[in-house]
């Protein structure tokens, strides 16, 4: 009889059944065998055992990475794992990263393979899907159902050995790897019967994909500017100091509006994005959000007025599907209060 694999599963502290948001900050730790939704993967899971289950808050991990990747390598290192399966994270950002950056490690570090699961705008695809298996889930965990023999069926195939299909065909983000195969016809013949098959609106597949980008129509040039009443966006991470709204350093879930009136610069704000180092952002807030320089404009008459308020988020690996909401709910939240330009800053 073959020797059963081991595998060590990670999850966060809602699947781990620690509580929701509020455990965000949970510190990471391990219990033998399976724990939380590590127990619904177990049964389809064919000639390997989960030995393991790690735990750890999605705050906490993206806020102390390296401290946590510690804690990974001495949890590899001790139960000696065959295969890694992480998450699924679905379209949850911060757990999405958290998953692949467990994943980057321990198959870079290791050589183990490591399997975990998201949707396809989570911004973990894009940022990893060459270093580890992301599989091709979907949007939230309502559709774990599908996903767990999607993930096992996987797994079980890396336990057995068996030759690995592509990405298509085994539902993972492809690895931007090319393998050569042998086909039947040459490029020129399937060139020419996937050109007829379009030609006719017939279904199929292309050996190339191609990216496609939503195109966003420019708004039109402002004719005069000291007739212009101008906001202040920003993506950088700029909050009054202590945080009070407890804005994330990552995967930010909401904006704020944040008063000025009064204020001729930022004094008084910092910046808690964890996508650069923000020593110079903290010493002035206006290196990052130019508040000070729109007021100094105000007051030559360069432009008409300036909207007492900063609308702030963290663009730091913000989904497209959260970025996307929160930019329509800005842009009516400026049409209502007659601005008719703003100035959007990042990092």
């Amino acid at each position: 009889m073959a020797e059963m694999k081991r595998i060590l599963f990670y999850t966060n502290q809602f699947f781990g059944q620690i509580g929701g948001e509020e455990f965000a900050y949970q510190t990471p730790f391990v219990e033998e065998g399976k724990r939380g939704n590590a127990n619904a993967f177990a049964p389809s899971i064919k000639g390997g055992e989960i030995v393991a289950t790690i735990v750890c808050g999605d705050n906490y991990f993206v806020e102390n990475k390296e401290v946590c990747l510690e804690f990974i390598k001495e949890q590899v290192e001790q139960w000696k794992p065959d295969i890694l399966i992480a998450g699924p994270a679905f379209n949850a950002g911060r757990f999405g990263i958290a998953c692949c950056e467990v994943c980057k490690f321990v198959q870079g570090t290791y050589g183990i393979p490591s399997v975990t699961g998201l949707y396809w705008e989570n911004p973990g695809v894009e940022m990893y899907k060459a270093d580890c298996y992301i599989m091709e889930v979907g949007k939230s965990a309502a559709t774990i159902r599908k996903a767990i023999p999607l993930i096992t069926g996987f797994v079980n195939k890396l336990i057995s050995g068996e030759k690995l299909g592509t990405p298509k065909q085994e539902h993972y983000y492809p690895k931007g790897q090319r393998v050569n195969v042998f086909h039947e016809k040459n490029g020129a013949q399937r060139a020419a019967e996937m050109l007829v098959k379009k030609l006719k609106g017939e279904p199929y597949d292309t050996e190339l994909e191609i990216s496609v980008y939503e195109k966003v129509a420019p708004a039109a040039p402002v004719a005069d500017l000291s007739k212009t009443k101008i906001a202040l966006c920003t993506t950088g991470g700029i909050v009054p100091l202590g945080n009070p709204d407890h804005m994330y350093a990552a995967t930010a879930k909401f904006w704020k509006k944040y008063d000025l009136a009064g204020k001729e610069d930022l004094t008084g704000f910092e910046s808690v994005h964890a996508g650069y180092d923000p020593v110079y952002a903290n010493e002035s807030p206006d290196r990052v959000a130019p508040y000070k320089i729109l007021k100094m404009l105000e007051k030559e008459g360069v432009v008409g007025e300036v909207y007492p308020y900063l609308l702030t988020t963290t663009g730091n690996s913000t989904s497209v599907a959260d970025a996307t909401k929160f930019g329509q709910e800005m842009a009516e939240d400026l049409l209502a209060a007659g601005v008719q330009a703003a100035v959007l800053t990042s990092t």
